[in-house]
């Protein structure tokens, strides 16, 4: 049982991270909690080991997501790889903060920062790019299925100092950090809604190799798990860009800022009990 359990988790997972650009580790780390505490259905594990199992397991999720948004040329690899010079750093300090939370401070803090993703969530269909500019150092093109050139672009030092706080909250949370980065892109750099999610995943592919290193160092991955958490996200890495393609989202958020409400908030009354 424990088996398929963890392969629904990766599955579940995977597939919402690699739909809205998350990563899945907002899914993967309550869950391990969760049904290690209070259940039998698998073994009990630390906050600590579930953020490290759950960065390993991203990697795999990225990757997937990355190869299937690749086919549909949507990844702007150039600006993925700028956020990373941020993002890679960020995680593994992250990882190293992370390693002095207890039990009960980490479900409150990363209960706050579940609720503050729902937010987030439920604004970002109505942010609006800012206004076109053409004066940044940094300035890319996109044209989509209809043939609307996008052009959007940042100064390389907001982008870095924004993905370096996106990497942090990563490599502390396990999450991935697209819950921060996408309505950035989309907010701060005009980023059109495909390409900011694609490229959140191919950096959030790169960043999580350096944090879960940093937890492997430290011993927190638990192998056993991965194990079957891997082949569960690899396929919903691959569904959720797929979805992401085809669909329109906007249902899937309103039930997954939902769940990430009732999660936030047991998080936090956990840690407070």
């Amino acid at each position: 049982m424990e088996w398929f359990v963890l392969i629904l988790i990766g599955l579940i997972g995977g597939t919402i991270g690699s739909l809205v650009g998350l990563g899945g580790g907002i899914i993967v780390v309550p869950a391990l909690l969760f049904f290690g505490s209070y259940t039998v259905l698998i073994s009990e594990v630390s906050p600590q080991v579930a953020v490290g199992t759950s960065l390993l397991v991203i990697i795999f999720t990225g990757l997937s997501s990355t190869l299937m948004y690749m086919k549909h040329k949507k990844v702007d690899y150039r600006s993925g790889l700028l956020f990373f010079i941020g993002s890679g750093p960020g995680g593994i300090i992250g990882a190293y903060v992370n390693s002095y939370l207890k039990v009960d401070s980490f479900s409150i803090y990363f209960g706050l920062f579940v609720i503050f993703t729902s937010i987030i969530l439920m604004f970002r269909d109505k942010l609006k790019p800012r206004k076109k500019r053409n004066h940044f150092p940094f300035q890319r093109e996109y044209k989509d299925k209809e043939g609307v050139t996008h052009i959007y672009g940042f100064h390389p030092i907001t982008a870095i100092v924004i993905s370096f706080i996106v990497g942090f909250s990563s490599g502390l949370f396990g999450i991935g950090g697209g819950s921060l980065m996408v309505p950035a892109m989309i907010l701060l750099f005009a980023f059109p809604a495909h390409v900011a999610v694609a490229t959140s995943m191919f950096m959030i592919f790169l960043s999580s190799i350096l944090s879960s290193i940093a937890h492997m160092t430290m011993g927190n991955i638990d192998w056993s798990f991965a194990l079957f958490l891997i082949p569960g996200a690899w396929v919903g890495g691959q569904a959720g860009a797929w979805l992401n393609t085809r669909l329109k989202s906007k249902t899937v958020i309103h039930l997954f800022r939902i769940i990430l409400i009732v999660v936030g908030f047991r998080l936090i009354y956990e840690g407070i009990t």
